[in-house]
């Protein structure tokens, strides 16, 4: 991005994320979502000046629907749809909306409801948009990487990592050891799908999916919702959020370069390319030279849809060698006391995937994860631990990366959400009230529509 205004995260919230069960709809998961952000902000539905809703399987306006709940404002509400990268590509909008000086408050809403089991098309009378590169994939699979199986998504980022492999060495035990990390790391998320705290052995020991894909080393297909609220600098200081705010200090979205289809690596088809690009142009933003930065990283939350993913990214966002990710999984390097803390929401393999929810669970995790949290992320004193990371990709293909930190005006011991809130919602899953609600929506609020709603 070129230069703009200083943009934050002045609220955020979650709600639980869970089995697909058809037990909610998206537009009350929605007004959950986006009830407690609010709540978190200290500011109602009325400040919210445009807002973007990521989802990838609904009808189309379910954005507006889930809304209308909060109001009837006549604001622009667009819908997004970018595939697992669905959530951080409507926060990226809300941010550019704000950066750029559209508006000083804009919403980001992301929520999913799925069906059990692996990810199909909503369309099965018209070829998939990735069919180019399941293709490109089985080529090089047939080729040069040998022979897999298993449904269609887990065997693309496997041959990713088969191709690592095959290059630098390492194998099916660091996909074990990521897994077994991520897990482990979810036992103190409230808001996770699994809470099992999976060990080496167990995930090893789970049923195949892929050549090295076990079940406990893959995301689960999940129901949930997430929400962000964006705003300028002049509106955090007018109301008073100071303590509470996370600057948004560079992001990129990026989509795929020649090598996912020219050249010959499974690791592109899958996004390495377009990852480094947008890490690469995210810290150029951010004011480092070339190559810097990614030691000022406390932690990351990555998206780990597949074990598989994460060991791959680990090199395309600069965090180690090309070649080092296995040896960066050896160290601990991505673990409570290594060089960064990565997933410590416990990554998409424990805590869930619901698409549209998951880029912007991510940043909520980054801002306010409790007991989760990596020590001194965001203790301005610490350098080392300054930055929080977080990386969104969708195959098809886009890539959100986004950099963030506690700005200079934050003030030790001030008050921030849980006093409106009345609990630390990073500690602990409550769902809202129609109490809560009643607090952040709009004066314009409809009797009529929120009748129809359930929490």
């Amino acid at each position: 991005m070129s230069a703009g205004r200083r943009t934050f995260l002045i609220g955020g919230g979650c709600t639980a994320f869970i089995k697909p069960r058809a037990t909610r709809t998206t537009e009350d998961m929605g007004l959950e979502a986006a009830t407690k952000a609010l709540l978190d902000a200290g500011i109602t539905y009325d400040e919210v000046k445009i807002a973007y809703v990521g989802y990838c399987y609904g009808d189309s306006t379910s954005g507006q629907r889930a809304l209308y709940n909060l109001g009837l404002t006549h604001i622009p509400i667009l819908n997004v749809n970018n595939n697992c990268s669905t959530g951080s590509s409507a926060l990226y909008q809300a941010n550019t909306a704000v950066k750029y000086g559209q508006v000083e408050c804009s919403l980001a809403l992301g929520f999913e409801r799925m069906k059990p089991g692996s990810l199909g098309t909503n369309f099965p009378d018209r070829p998939s948009p990735i069919q180019l590169i399941s293709q490109r994939s089985a080529e090089l699979e047939e080729a040069e990487l040998g022979k897999n199986h298993g449904p269609n998504a887990p065997r693309l980022f496997d041959n990713g990592a088969q191709e690592y492999f095959n290059k630098y060495g390492g194998g099916v035990e660091h996909l074990a050891k990521i897994a077994a990390k991520n897990h482990r790391h979810s036992v103190k998320n409230p808001y996770s799908q699994f809470r099992d705290g999976w060990s080496e052995e167990q995930v090893l020991g789970a049923t195949k999916i892929t050549r090295n894909l076990t079940k406990f080393m893959c995301s689960p297909t999940s129901d949930g919702a997430a929400a962000c609220v964006v705003a300028s600098e002049a509106f955090v200081h007018k109301y008073g959020l100071e303590n509470q705010a996370i600057e948004i200090v560079a992001q990129s979205l990026a989509t795929d370069g020649p090598g996912t289809f020219e050249g010959r690596s499974a690791m592109d088809v899958v996004g390495y390319e377009m990852t480094k690009a947008c890490a690469d142009e995210v810290f150029r933003d951010a004011g480092f030279a070339p190559g810097q930065g990614r030691d000022l990283v406390g932690v990351v939350e990555l998206h780990d849809c597949f074990a598989a993913n994460e060991l791959i990214t680990y090199p395309a966002l600069g965090l180690c060698k090309e070649d080092e990710a296995h040896k960066l999984v050896e160290r601990g390097d991505n673990t409570y006391g290594g060089k960064y803390v990565v997933n410590p929401s416990g990554g998409l393999e424990a805590k869930g995937h619901p698409l549209g929810a998951t880029g912007l669970g991510m940043h909520f995790y980054i801002m306010r994860a409790g007991p989760m949290q990596a020590p001194g992320l965001f203790d301005i004193a610490d350098k080392r631990g300054k930055y929080g990371l977080v990386h969104n990709v969708g195959l098809g293909g886009a890539v959100v990366v986004s950099l963030l930190r506690r700005p200079d005006f934050f003030k030790e011991g001030g008050k921030d959400g849980r006093d409106r809130l009345g609990y630390n919602h990073a500690h602990e899953y409550r769902p809202v009230t129609f109490d809560d609600v009643d607090k952040v929506k709009s004066k314009n609020a409809s009797k009529y529509v929120l009748a129809h709603a359930k929490l």
